[in-house]
C-alpha cells in the first residue's frame, strides 16, 4: 500500500487552508498568528518534498531545508520581540501592537 502524491497535495492544501483561516479569523492573538504562518510554511515544505519525490530531484528538499531555517528564525525573533512587548506593556493583543508603527 503506498500513498499517491496526490494524497500529500491535498494534506498541503487543507493545511495551508487552515493556516489562511487561522490569520483572518483570528485578529486578536499574535501567538495564534505566528502559528498559522508556520502551518502555512510547513505546507509550502510539503509540497516542495512531493514534487522533489515525484521528479526525483533533490532542489526540492534543499529549499525546504532553507525554508525551515527561515521559519525556525522568524519564530524565535517574532517571539523575542513579543516577549520584550509583553513585558512593557502587559498585553500582546493585535490592537496593542499597532503602537509600535513609526
Amino acid at each position: 500500500m503506498s500513498v499517491e502524491p496526490t494524497q500529500f497535495l491535498m494534506l498541503a492544501s487543507i493545511l495551508f487552508t487552515i493556516g489562511v483561516f487561522g490569520i483572518f479569523l483570528n485578529r486578536r492573538n499574535v501567538i495564534v498568528i505566528l502559528m498559522s504562518i508556520e502551518l502555512m510554511l510547513l505546507a509550502v515544505n510539503l509540497n516542495f518534498v512531493t514534487f522533489s519525490a515525484l521528479w526525483g530531484d533533490l532542489s526540492g528538499q534543499i529549499i525546504t531545508m532553507f525554508i525551515l531555517t527561515v521559519a525556525a528564525a522568524e519564530a524565535a525573533i517574532g517571539l523575542a520581540i513579543l516577549v520584550v512587548f509583553f513585558r512593557n506593556k502587559g498585553d500582546i493583543a493585535v490592537e496593542s501592537l499597532s503602537e509600535l508603527k513609526g
